[in-house]
């Protein structure tokens, strides 16, 4: 084989090897926040609406915002307010 295979090779090893790294931290912090959650449930909090406040504290003020009133008015729509 020549050098340039063996240098490919060799990157192609290291960069399968850095992804499975990272995919074991990955598992490793998933875990950690499951914990948190069966934490907080332990202690009286809905870890159902948390996990919601955490995706909307995500979210762009403004696209949060729209999302509120698209809701509003599928329940308007719906007669749930």
């Amino acid at each position: 084989m020549s050098d340039n295979a063996n240098a490919a090779d060799d990157r192609l090893r290291l960069l399968i090897e850095r992804i499975e790294r990272l995919e074991e931290e990955k598992k490793g912090i998933a875990d950690d926040i499951r914990d948190v959650y069966a934490e907080a449930k332990a202690v009286g909090y809905d870890p159902k609406i948390m996990r919601q406040i955490v995706r909307l504290r995500k979210m762009k003020p403004d696209d949060r915002s729209e999302q509120d009133m698209l809701l509003e008015t599928y329940k308007a729509a719906l007669g749930m307010v």
